[in-house]
């Protein structure tokens, strides 16, 4: 009876740390997401300039982001890695206040990059080892992180109404150091290693696992591998002209910074439900048929968003939002956590980080920025055929399988 106690409070500890950190990374995701490019606006630079500073970060991802993980993995204390980059984070939000120049924010965001592009795959990685070891939901853990989303993008969209684009960056400055308690705060490798008595741990290995660099390399290569990285790449690269110009494209149709706040709150919704009842639907339509879900959705959403909706079909519309981003994230991080054995399990996360969010996002941001400039609103089509080409490798890695 005293084991069965020591593993529920050892998992609930477990869980309610990872939620209160979701939640406070998610402040800032929510605020810089939307927002940030209407902070660049204001500081007077162009779409061009625009696309670029949120696309090069991207790119710095491809390198930093695995390095960083393999060696988080090979030091064997990603919590403390987190808390670093947490704390990088935050400088350099702080240094944002006094850059006015396009090469002086561009040369700070990319700073900023190596720390937020990593901080995300390290903390899935921890998330992930509690639930193979704890039997944690992950779908519960980080909903958290969406209804912060939520509630830093609703905010923050008023926020800006009322008191102007400068807003953002104290926002921004006030998540990143709730991330930096929230770091602090995160189980180490001697809490997530000791598990309680009756926990078997023969699945996966403790934090303290050491990668081997053969067998990263080998897992790079694999064909699976790439067709997994090509399906979730290309969905998420597709929210590119969305996250890039969505809020900039609402304000010139005459919707208000406030409705593009709620327009984001409505998909983050119908995310935080697919997150709450994660378990439930993986078990029904598996890790790749999540992928595949969302990049249906896409191929819909996106399509439709080139006409130039009017509010009241925006709002159904955002409620894709749930499918195109939750279900294949979701998916993702269950057919990593499936078939990555724990040794590698964070430079794993890396990659995906690196590539999904680096090379395929960052490229697709830089053409949104040429897309968007010659076409407006009609930019989403190329963003619908990109998620066409996801749907394509998610049913090829379903024959695979």
């Amino acid at each position: 009876m005293s084991d069965g106690k020591g593993e529920a409070i050892a998992a609930r500890g477990f869980a309610v740390r990872l939620a209160l950190f979701y939640g406070a990374l998610f402040l800032v995701a929510g605020t810089k997401l939307p927002y940030f490019p209407i902070w660049l606006d204001g500081r007077g630079l162009s779409t061009s300039d625009i696309a670029l500073i949120v696309a090069a970060p991207l790119f710095v991802r491809i390198i930093c982001t695995p390095m960083i993980g393999f060696a988080a993995d090979a030091h064997g204390d990603r919590r403390l890695a987190v808390i670093l980059l947490a704390w990088v984070a935050l400088v350099a939000f702080f240094a944002l206040t006094g850059a006015v120049s396009f090469w002086a924010i561009l040369a700070i965001t990319l700073l900023l990059s190596v720390a937020t592009t990593s901080l995300m795959p390290l903390t899935e990685t921890i998330a992930m080892t509690g639930v193979r070891q704890f039997g944690v939901d992950y779908g519960r853990m980080r909903l958290w992180g969406s209804i912060s989303f939520i509630v830093a993008s609703f905010f923050a969209g008023f926020a800006v109404e009322r008191m102007g684009d400068v807003v953002v960056l104290w926002l921004l400055i006030g998540g990143a150091i709730s991330t930096v308690l929230g770091a602090h705060l995160l189980p180490g490798p001697a809490s997530i290693g000791a598990a309680p008595a009756g926990v078997d741990t023969s699945a996966a290995a403790t934090s303290s696992a050491k990668p081997v660099l053969v067998d990263v390399l080998r897992l790079v290569v694999s064909p699976k591998f790439a067709f997994f990285i090509l399906a979730v790449g290309a969905i998420q690269a597709a929210h590119a002209v969305f996250y890039t110009f969505g809020v900039l494209h609402w304000r010139s149709q005459g919707i208000s910074s406030g409705w593009a706040g709620v327009l984001w709150a409505i998909g983050v919704i119908t995310e935080i439900g697919l997150f709450a009842f994660s378990r439930r639907i993986g078990v029904l339509l598996g890790s790749v048929g999540m992928i595949a879900i969302g990049a249906l959705a896409g191929v819909l959403r996106w399509t439709l968003m080139a006409f130039d909706p009017p509010l009241a079909l925006l709002l159904p519309l955002q409620v894709l939002h749930g499918l195109t981003y939750g279900a294949t994230h979701i998916g993702a991080v269950h057919w990593m956590s499936e078939r990555i054995p724990q040794a590698q399990a964070g430079t794993a996360q890396a990659i995906y980080a690196a590539v999904t969010h680096g090379i395929a996002m960052g490229a697709a941001t830089i053409a949104a920025g040429w897309l968007y400039a010659g076409w407006q609103g009609g930019a989403y089509l190329a963003m619908a055929a990109v998620s066409g080409v996801g749907l394509i490798a998610a049913l090829v890695l379903h024959r695979a399988r």
